[in-house]
């Protein structure tokens, strides 16, 4: 397992990260989750993603538990705040002064832990001023509940208004949690270039797009039993996708690339984004601890430049680079 920096701080983080949204607390039964975690250490995972959200809280639960015994010390866990928890009142949302203090708390006893490692916005909150927001980021990193200060899915324009106003505080903003894959390359207009010039790094969710990179959904063939898409909560995310005949023809055309590398469709799709040297991490997911094995392979893997063109031109239009997008899907109004 490669470890890289995330951002310009001192903190090393496992390229390949483990995260638990769709699965712990919902897709997957506790026992298997845990599985899986024990699979991600095997490997040499030290990196671990969560959210409250993540399960109505219950993800951060099982995550604290699967991780019950480890050395502290040789972890790096992250989690975040936005979305509604817990019975979703008035102020049970978004990134108010409130809501982080009594959110981190929250997370931190889940956890079983005295701090995380990176605590994260999970949206931009449109409700709240900036400058309370990072005044109580920057309350939580000085009380030690969190070491550094992170983002996901926030614009160019808000990364960098909050990285002024987190040096303003004394406070380090060192990441960013977008979407990013094959597929879904929106960052890499406006995003990157900005976190590289400020000392961000990305943490990035779906390097294989939910599945869909791995090949196991086939144009005209019925969804595989027990996969993301076939499960009834799990599977709205992408019903678009795996609805897309002519997208997923495309994707099968990197079956032969994938192949030609020594790499299966899942590996080639996460040493992808490893190669965007402003990605710190690849977060994954699983639901069977042999899918973590998989994909940790990709780890170290360098992919030459004409094979990145090859993918390139199997997937042509089905990829979106619109960096609009990243402020076309966030929500206007604080969730409740």
């Amino acid at each position: 397992m490669q470890h890289r920096y995330l951002g310009n701080s001192g903190l090393k983080i496992s390229e390949i990260a483990y995260g638990n949204w769709l699965t712990h607390g919902s897709q997957v039964e506790a026992d298997a989750a845990k599985a899986c975690v024990r699979a991600a250490l095997d490997h040499g995972i030290s990196t671990f993603d969560t959210a409250d959200v993540y399960a109505n809280t219950a993800a951060e639960t099982v995550l604290g538990q699967a991780l019950a015994g480890e050395r502290r010390e040789s972890l790096e866990i992250l989690t975040k705040v936005y979305w509604p928890t817990g019975p979703k009142g008035p102020n049970d949302s978004g990134l108010s002064a409130k809501h982080i203090r009594e959110s981190i708390d929250g997370s931190l006893r889940r956890l079983r832990t005295d701090y995380v490692d990176l605590y994260q916005a999970h949206r931009f909150d449109t409700e709240t001023p900036l400058e309370e927001t990072m005044q109580a980021f920057a309350d939580v990193v000085r009380s030690g509940k969190a070491l550094y200060i992170g983002v996901s899915e926030w614009t160019a324009d808000q990364i960098r208004q909050g990285h002024a106003l987190a040096r303003e505080l004394g406070i380090r903003l060192v990441s960013s949690q977008p979407q990013y894959s094959m597929l879904w390359r929106v960052i890499e207009g406006e995003v990157v270039p900005t976190s590289q010039e400020l000392g961000l790094s990305q943490v990035v969710w779906s390097p294989i797009a939910q599945g869909i990179l791995t090949g196991k959904y086939q144009p005209g063939q019925p969804l595989p039993e027990g996969s993301r898409a076939a499960h009834e909560e799990a599977g709205q995310s992408i019903a678009g996708r795996v609805g897309d005949e002519e997208l997923l023809t495309a994707v099968q055309g990197l079956r032969p690339v994938a192949e030609d590398v020594g790499l299966t469709m899942a590996q080639l799709a996460v040493a992808w984004v490893l190669q965007n040297d402003n990605v710190a991490a690849a977060i994954i997911g699983a639901s069977r601890p042999e899918q973590v094995a998989e994909n940790v392979a990709a780890s170290g893997v360098v992919l030459e430049p004409q094979v990145m063109a090859r993918i390139d031109e199997v997937l042509g239009e089905h990829v979106v680079r619109d960096p609009g997008k990243t402020q076309q899907m966030a929500p206007t109004t604080r969730p409740t």
